[in-house]
């Protein structure tokens, strides 16, 4: 699916069929309230010390008239949130220590674990977006076959992939310095992102 996804974005962007573009995306999001859930240090997965994971149910309108993928990127990029991919999420555990991420769902639906082995499992489904902040474990335990995920990042941090407990030390010591983002992913500036992350005193 990833091949086909980005012969298909790439035909979008160079055509702008059916995108909404960035100045469009803002208002195919629906105001929805955060849920948030905060994940220990499992031993091999460290999560965020002071940050909690970010859910928006159902809050994205992908309507028919556009390519759902496309009006996630568009929203995202809107917000400052680019580096977009078209995806699944990995079967096995994993997490970036260096960059905060987001995960928007844009067709069918999968059950993720975050926060790693000892985390919690959520069915997520089209229009659904989850905002996680840098080591925070994640990983996909089934899917339909269409399930599809856009992700992207912040402007600040680099991307990097932890699986092993031999990338905890450097991750315990750059996970707590991945500064906030600008702009919640759906929301922009006035989303609940910069209120729920904030900077230590």
């Amino acid at each position: 699916m990833p091949i086909l996804e980005n012969l298909k974005e790439y035909a979008e962007r160079a055509t702008g069929l059916r995108r909404p573009g960035r100045r469009k995306a803002r208002a195919f999001a629906q105001p929805r309230k955060p849920h948030t859930v905060r994940f220990r240090d499992d031993g091999l997965v460290p999560n965020h010390p002071r940050w909690p994971l970010i859910i928006y149910r159902g809050a994205i309108d992908l309507g028919e008239s556009h390519d759902p993928a496309a009006v996630i990127e568009d929203l995202f990029e809107a917000n400052g949130w680019g580096e977009t991919w078209r995806d699944g999420v990995y079967d096995y555990v994993h997490y970036h220590s260096r960059i905060h991420e987001v995960l928007g769902v844009a067709s069918g639906k999968g059950r993720v674990r975050f926060g790693g082995a000892k985390g919690r499992i959520f069915t997520l489904k089209a229009g659904d977006v989850v905002i996680l902040p840098a080591g925070t474990g994640h990983q996909c335990l089934s899917a339909d076959d269409d399930f599809l995920v856009v992700g992207a990042y912040p402007a600040a941090g680099t991307y990097d992939e932890c699986t092993t407990v031999d990338d905890r030390p450097r991750a315990l010591k750059t996970i707590p310095k991945v500064p906030v983002p600008r702009k919640d992913p759906v929301y922009g500036a006035g989303g609940s992102l910069s209120k729920l992350w904030k900077k230590p005193k």
